[in-house]
């Protein structure tokens, strides 16, 4: 057996990338997946994640959130329906043009993110103030076309994710729900994986696309590198989250 296969062969100090990559590889967390970009979670490494869902569900269920499921192809002509929200993730959308041998009319995005799906079936379900709130929390898998510059957890083309989308009558009860979750994620976080975190608002400019604000959770790497919990975290875009 080789001195690679048996421990870490660089510091944190030397190089944090490479051993950061070696403790995921040899600690059985993840391995790469036969195709680039993507990686496999082995049981070490689904395990946290099975840990995280039963916090969260158990936090989500005592304010009043269910859990819902979302497919994973949204038809490009809905997307068009919000071009300015989509603009952002264009080069980063991997498109379905094939069923077995039949090209299909209408391209189907493996979803980047669920926003325009999402609030298209709440449009069907909400008929008045009398469905308010709706509060429905998501589980599901995102896929970004992300191929350079690849690290198992941090960045990768497909990703666990979890996205809560609520709906309130007036801005004031949304804004009160954006900072509720917020705060769950931050504790959870610090709690759970002891990662001081901060949380706050992102500059207008880092903003999410139509959001009227966008809230934040960010923890310093060992390398001193900023870790931004997007993927991650609660993202409050009021403007979708009360009627006007």
């Amino acid at each position: 057996m080789s001195k690679e296969d048996i421990g870490i062969t660089v510091s944190k100090e030397a190089d944090f990338s490479e051993w950061y990559t070696q403790v995921v590889l040899k600690a059985k967390l993840a391995d790469y997946a036969p195709v680039k970009g993507l990686i496999v979670l082995r049981p070490e490494g689904y395990s946290i994640w099975e840990s995280l869902r039963n916090t969260f569900d158990e936090k989500f269920s005592k304010n009043g959130i269910r859990n819902g499921f979302l497919p994973i192809l949204i038809p490009e002509s809905l997307l068009g329906k919000e071009q300015k929200h989509f603009a952002g993730f264009n080069p980063e959308v991997f498109w379905v043009t094939h069923s077995g041998e039949n090209e299909l009319g209408d391209r189907l995005a493996l979803r980047p993110t669920s926003e325009t799906l999402a609030y298209t079936m709440y449009s069907k379900w909400i008929q008045s103030w009398r469905d308010l709130p709706l509060k429905i929390n998501f589980w599901n898998t995102a896929l970004r076309a992300e191929i350079k510059a690849t690290k198992p957890f941090i960045r990768t083309s497909e990703f666990l994710w979890q996205e809560g989308h609520t709906v309130h009558a007036v801005q004031e009860e949304a804004e009160k729900e954006v900072i509720k979750i917020l705060e769950i994620y931050k504790n959870t976080v610090e709690d759970e994986l002891a990662i001081p975190v901060v949380t706050g608002k992102k500059s207008e400019k880092e903003k999410f696309v139509g959001a009227v604000y966008t809230t934040t959770m960010e923890a310093i790497m060992p390398d001193g590198k900023l870790s931004k919990w997007e993927h991650l975290i609660f993202l409050g875009r009021i403007s979708q989250y009360h009627l006007k």
